[in-house]
């Protein structure tokens, strides 16, 4: 019986000729139809390689263990200062050396803000063909999955690190940035490929859209496309194992040549210049990554007292009144009778139920049966 290793590099050989011959077509309307097709079988071989991998035994070596308010991951290449940023946000002691590959493993550290408790982790640096492997990328674009920002750190001095990781990113399914597609599928024991689309399709085809299904292994099933979408939009929807994560490119080392470092953030569209090493610019980019998160401080009061305005409740953009009680305690939502709100309120004091979105610095005012 072939080994695991035998049978991934006939994948990836079969995966590389397939990118090439992509490569190698100019796309428009004549080759849209095969583009789709080669892509999703790509994808088909990609999902087979990872199978075999699951089933070798073979797992990550990096792992993130959420705590605190959210979660964040900083991605570069080796040297562009993560571990120096990392240490002046936080009071974490990531190892700093002015050599590749010092961060050698994931490195935590805690950063305090606005009334967050916001992990943020080092992870080794990555560099081309990491979603393939190389350098055991793929174990470090495994792990950051699990976080709620990336923040990607590119030395200004190194401006083409940017377009490699977004495609290694990509490549490990990551999108960053980015809306999943409304695409509902579904799959059935017989009766073919029954697809409804809610609105003009501009890219695929019916058809392309039903033999793309097929190549990746969905002969039978129910598909309902709500916006006009691209053969890499349903191959991510037939996927369904890609992650959604906003994220922020920090350029970094800007005291170096200011001027040249903020002409490339905004040819790369960055967020922001900073130097970890200096400690230039840091506290715009702890306010970026809140604002990032979308998180939202929510202020306690009891009946006839002075709200708490000293810890806030920190819950994420969208939370309700049935999340503030969670958060207080485990019991509340079941005891709750009505809560009132300052701040986002229309009327102050206003009395509201479970179901009432909260704003940020609102304080509320839970009552108990």
């Amino acid at each position: 019986m072939r080994g695991y290793e035998s049978q991934k590099s006939d994948y990836e050989g079969k995966i590389k000729e397939l990118e090439e011959e992509i490569s190698k077509t100019k796309y428009n309307k004549r080759t849209q139809h095969h583009i789709g097709l080669l892509k999703a079988k790509i994808a088909e071989l990609k999902q087979r390689s990872e199978q075999k991998k699951k089933g070798s035994g073979i797992t990550s070596g990096y792992s993130i263990k959420k705590n605190g308010d959210a979660t964040v991951a900083m991605l570069g290449f080796p040297s562009v200062g993560k571990s120096t940023l990392l240490n002046a946000l936080t009071k974490a002691e990531s190892k700093v050396g002015a050599y590749d590959f010092t961060t050698l493993d994931v490195i935590p550290g805690l950063l305090e803000y606005g009334g967050a408790k916001i992990q943020v982790f080092d992870v080794p640096g990555i560099i081309e063909g990491a979603a393939s492997g190389t350098g055991r990328g793929k174990e470090v674009l495994a792990a950051i999955r699990a976080a709620e920002l990336i923040v990607m750190v590119i030395d200004f001095q190194k401006p083409d690190h940017f377009d490699y990781l977004m495609k290694e990113a990509w490549d490990a399914g990551l999108r960053l940035n980015v809306d999943p597609p409304d695409i509902k599928i579904k799959k059935t024991g017989m009766g073919g490929i029954d697809l409804t689309c809610t609105c003009k399709q501009t890219h695929l085809s019916n058809d392309l859209i039903k033999q793309m299904l097929r190549q990746m292994g969905w002969a039978n099933c129910q598909i309902v496309v709500r916006q006009n979408i691209t053969d890499d939009d349903l191959i991510d929807a037939i996927a369904g194992n890609r992650v959604y994560i906003p994220s922020l490119v920090v350029i970094n080392k800007a005291d170096i040549d200011p001027k040249k470092a903020e002409a490339i953030r905004k040819k790369l569209k960055g967020d922001i210049c900073i130097s970890a090493n200096e400690k230039e610019n840091l506290d715009a980019l702890q306010e970026g990554i809140f604002k990032k998160l979308g998180l939202v401080r929510i202020y306690t009061k009891e009946q006839g007292k002075e709200a708490d305005m000293g810890e806030p409740l920190v819950l994420h953009k969208g939370a309700t009144i049935r999340d503030v009680c969670n958060k207080l305690h485990r019991t509340f939502a079941k005891r709750f009778k009505t809560a009132k709100v300052w701040g986002s309120s229309k009327f102050p004091g206003q009395s509201y139920g479970l179901d009432k979105k909260v704003a940020d610095k609102d304080i509320v005012e839970v009552h108990l049966i």
